[in-house]
């Protein structure tokens, strides 16, 4: 069979999810950092983000089909619940982490600490504060979900908690949002059994690089 390749910077949430997703199944795979609209992933990612991957002649992007075709292709535990409405959850907070969680605490308040657009390179503040409140909501929310079990949807890990866990993780160095996630004891103790699996451990990024 042919190599897996994954592409992409190892601090992406998104990256790292695939890797979590590969590591669970057991999948052998080539790790190839490479930052986003970099040419290579460019040539896979029509919008050149990442991550991308390589498979024989099968080339994808989008990290969920990734993970699906991870998932799908090879032996190993499943990532996804067998049955319908187990399915049908966990494709659920899949869906609403990629569409309101994503966008409000990685692309809107960490993205403001790490790379913000200001004149002085400094924190945007102005969209930090306007996300804290957004944040509150949305932290509460997954506090309550996984109050039950401990996870997303069932009594263990899925590729829904894998999904998640990288966002809660950076959470945890940022100020307001560490607050808010110290406050939340089921989120914590998530991060904190998320962390401790070998899948994590084994693909768990570097500190980002100062340009």
């Amino acid at each position: 069979m042919p190599e897996l390749e994954i592409i992409g910077a190892p601090q992406s949430n998104y990256v790292w999810t695939v890797r979590i997703a590969a590591a669970e199944k057991g999948v052998p795979y080539k790790f190839t950092p490479l930052r986003p609209h970099s040419a290579e992933v460019d040539a896979i990612h029509p919008f050149g983000k990442i991550p991308v991957m390589r498979h024989g002649d099968l080339e994808l992007f989008e990290s969920k089909a990734i993970c699906t075709y991870i998932d799908r292709a090879f032996d190993g535990p499943p990532l996804m619940p067998a049955d319908a409405r187990g399915a049908a959850l966990a494709e659920q907070w899949i869906s609403c982490v990629n569409t309101a969680i994503d966008p409000t605490c990685v692309r809107q308040y960490i993205v403001s600490y790490v790379f913000p657009d200001t004149p002085d390179g400094k924190p945007n503040r102005a969209r930090i504060d306007a996300a804290l409140p957004v944040m509150e909501k949305q932290l509460a929310t997954l506090e309550q979900a996984i109050a039950k079990t401990g996870y997303l949807v069932g009594d263990k890990p899925t590729l829904a908690d894998f999904n998640l866990f990288p966002i809660l993780f950076y959470l945890q160095r940022f100020p307001e949002s560490r607050a808010m996630m110290q406050a939340q004891k089921n989120l914590t103790a998530f991060v904190a059994s998320m962390g401790a699996r070998p899948s994590v451990e084994a693909t768990k990024p570097p500190p980002p690089k100062k340009d």
